[in-house]
């Protein structure tokens, strides 16, 4: 009998502690709805407390794996896949989503792998735990590491986040008292060699315990408690993504560089930072736009502008009239895991997104006045990982601003003129003197603009200052320490043009970034790939021209203006003087001596006739003969090209060969009819050659080229199979 009670007291404890193991482990799944992109996380629960009971009863392993592999399949059938689960069309998908992701991970391209693969994963943890949780809570007995690393995990999301950890500590806390009480007295008992013969004694030693933790607890949380004794950390860490104009520089502070939404309070110092925010592929380095700000306080600027608020499912964004001469364009964008902000970035000329590559679920809030973009997912803030931007791409002529006449509209005035009373006149007197001489707005706005690379003042984010209570941001740095960052430049130029008369507003985004790769579409256009960091955070000037509409400039010292500029001359100016020139050299060759004589010539020639046409005859046809030549070079490039390639690959084992073979492989495909989408990866695309050819040809040589171009592999010693995998393809394709 007392056997048999032990053995129940045993089970009793065991299931206990065990239980008290996955309530604290759930603490570690709480905060994935909040601070990641999981939508739901209840799966997870269930699929771990099925790994936590199979742990529990100790299955033989030969039944528990398939039991786990079981429910696990069950799970990512629900979540992503719609065919009836084990039949062969579901199984396919697996394995297809298997075989992209083990080629992913091989070329350490984390971003590519599925939802379905990361789920996967994530399943597989959660069954490893489950295993170790059993062995660290009722095997070892060793449960205080664990709930030391539960708290940290909480309190450090807790400061760092916007999860609320308040609750989940002292969840943590009660359930940790429970746990490790128990365990103290177990190994009391163990120790001492006693045994509980009569499980219905229990209740003596758990009600005090039970007691001691819920005393302690309402203590604790009833107790009064000190303020922080050190500063908030999530503040600093906003301002280190607030950039180049990001966060608030009080008290001289030093803040990291990028981009932020707090500019209540300009000025301090910057350190850099190269965090990855995204990566853009375009034909060109662009302004990223993300929004404007109204206001000018003093100190900094505010957005009074923020409504209306449209929500939309696709977006447009134009600044500017239909009378801007634009080219059609489209650049993809990848935001990176330093991108900490949930908003759009956008070239001028912003028309659409790419609808077939964006998610279900998301859509997004277009802010009129300003520009800016929100994305949101659900009902809550989203970022977008990866998108395609279709925009039309503004070019503005010289001399149509320089002519625009018109009144601004009274909305325009309103909004974009205003200025604090406190602005020191000295500002608007050194505006004046600057366009004092210019006869239109854009000669006027050009002035201001070079007005600082002029007279000296020095770009730097260093040991800048932050204006005083009583002091004004722009006219410090205007009369005063005339050096800073682009925040002092963009500012003060929209506060001269509007102290003018000039509607103007402040700009906020990111420079082009670094250029690293380039790379040729299906229609032969050059493609660059940039990649933009925190440091390419930057602000700049829109100013306001009448039926044209907002027209960037950069005032910034060290930094080049992108938009596109051009001269168009005249095209009635251009035919006459055309004909003026037609006319005075008609004029001046007559009389002409040589003229005469020339005439006389061709008169000599006409009487010559036939025999001049018959010395001319071998021309014509080796004119013809080179004609008919042209012609079937043409029609047979793709043949006697690979021929000449082939010989040249074979000898040439180097980079530059393998790039040119494979974009001339791409070439054949395309001239063949399988042709490749622009928003269509190189992994997508060969998977859809080895479709039509059914083998996996394309994959293996598209792997190989890709860890060649990317990762500087030297494929020297495959080269014999490379050759052949290329050769293949083409035979295949011309056949």
């Amino acid at each position: 009998m007392d056997g048999h009670n032990q053995g129940r007291m045993t089970f009793i404890y065991r299931f206990v502690i065990y239980a008290i193991g996955f309530l604290l482990f759930c603490e570690w799944l709480r905060p994935l709805e909040t601070v990641t992109e999981t939508e739901d996380v209840s799966v997870f629960y269930i699929y771990g407390a099925f790994c936590f009971f199979i742990s529990f009863l100790q299955v033989q392993w030969w039944l528990s794996m398939p039991l786990k592999l079981i429910g696990m399949a069950f799970i990512i059938d629900g979540l992503y896949i719609g065919e009836r689960i084990f039949s062969m069309e579901w199984m396919t998908i697996v394995y297809q989503q298997m075989l992209f992701n083990v080629e992913v991970i091989q070329t350490r391209e984390w971003w590519q792998m599925t939802p379905l693969f990361r789920s996967l994963l994530f399943l597989i943890l959660l069954w490893l735990m489950s295993y170790l949780l059993y062995y660290w809570f009722v095997i070892a007995k060793r449960m205080f590491l664990f709930v030391v690393m539960t708290i940290i995990y909480v309190t450090v999301l807790d400061t760092f986040t916007v999860y609320d950890g308040q609750w989940a500590i002292v969840r943590t806390f009660v359930l940790a008292m429970l746990a490790l009480g128990l365990s103290s007295f177990l190994k009391e008992m163990d120790k001492e060699s006693i045994s509980v013969s009569n499980f219905r004694k229990a209740h003596i030693w758990v009600f005090p315990l039970v007691l001691i933790t819920l005393f302690s607890t309402i203590a604790g949380y009833a107790s009064p408690k000190l303020d922080p004794q050190w500063p908030d950390p999530v503040p600093y860490i906003e301002s280190a993504a607030g950039g180049a104009g990001g966060g608030p520089g009080g008290g001289g502070a030093i803040q990291k560089v990028g981009y932020g939404e707090n500019d209540s309070r300009l000025g301090g110092s910057f350190v850099q930072d190269d965090t990855p925010v995204f990566k853009a592929l375009a034909d060109g380095r662009r302004y990223w736009r993300i929004e404007s700000k109204d206001t000018y306080t003093g100190k900094g600027w505010e957005d009074t502008l923020a409504q209306p608020v449209n929500d939309v499912g696709n977006v447009q964004y134009k600044t500017f009239t239909d009378q801007v001469e634009t080219e059609e364009k489209s650049s993809f964008i990848r935001m990176e895991r330093g991108a900490s902000f949930n908003k759009l970035v956008y070239p001028y000329g912003l028309s659409s997104l790419n609808e077939e590559i964006i998610p279900p679920g998301y859509r997004f809030r277009v802010h009129e006045n300003t520009g800016e973009i929100d994305t949101v997912k659900g009902d809550s803030p989203g970022r977008l990982g990866e998108y395609v931007v279709r925009y039309d791409f503004p070019s503005f002529e010289y001399q149509q601003l320089r002519e625009t006449d018109s009144e601004d509209p009274d909305e325009i005035q309103e909004k974009y003129l205003q200025l604090p009373d406190s602005l020191p006149n000295r500002v608007k007197n050194l505006a004046g003197q600057i366009m004092k001489d210019k006869e239109n707005r854009y000669d006027r706005a050009k002035a201001v603009e070079t007005y600082f690379s002029a007279n000296g003042f020095e770009y730097t984010t260093d040991n800048v200052p932050v204006p005083k209570k009583n002091q004004d941001y722009v006219d410090q740095f205007l009369f005063e320490t005339q050096y800073g960052y682009c925040d002092n430049y963009s500012t003060s130029m929209v506060v001269m043009l509007r102290s003018q008369g000039i509607p103007a507003r402040w700009v906020k985004g990111f420079t082009g970034g670094e250029k690293i790769d380039t790379t040729a579409n299906d229609n032969g256009d050059i493609q660059n790939l940039y990649q933009v960091t925190s440091s390419n955070a930057h602000s700049w000037v829109e100013v306001y021209f009448p039926d044209i509409g907002w027209v960037p400039f950069e005032p910034t010292q060290g930094f080049t203006n992108n938009a596109d500029f051009y001269s168009d001359i005249n095209g009635e100016d251009e035919d006459g003087a055309a004909t003026e020139e037609d006319d005075s050299t008609t004029d001046s060759e007559i009389g002409n001596p040589q003229q005469v004589e020339d005439s006389a010539s061709n008169g000599s020639d006409a009487a010559l006739g036939s025999s001049s046409d018959r010395s001319y005859t071998w021309v014509w046809w080796t004119l013809a003969g080179a004609v008919a030549a042209g012609l079937i070079l043409y029609f047979t490039r793709y043949r006697w090209m690979t021929a000449w390639l082939i010989w040249r690959y074979r000898r040439n084992k180097d980079e530059k060969t393998y790039e040119k073979a494979y974009t001339y492989l791409l070439t054949v495909l395309n001239h063949k009819g399988i042709k490749r989408n622009p928003d269509q990866t190189l992994r997508e695309y060969a998977r859809m050659v080895d479709t039509h050819f059914q083998t996996n040809e394309m994959r293996r040589l598209t792997n190989s080229y890709e860890r060649t171009l990317y990762r500087n592999e030297d494929q020297s010693k495959e080269w014999g199979k490379v050759t052949e995998l290329w050769e293949n393809l083409i035979k295949k394709a011309l056949s």
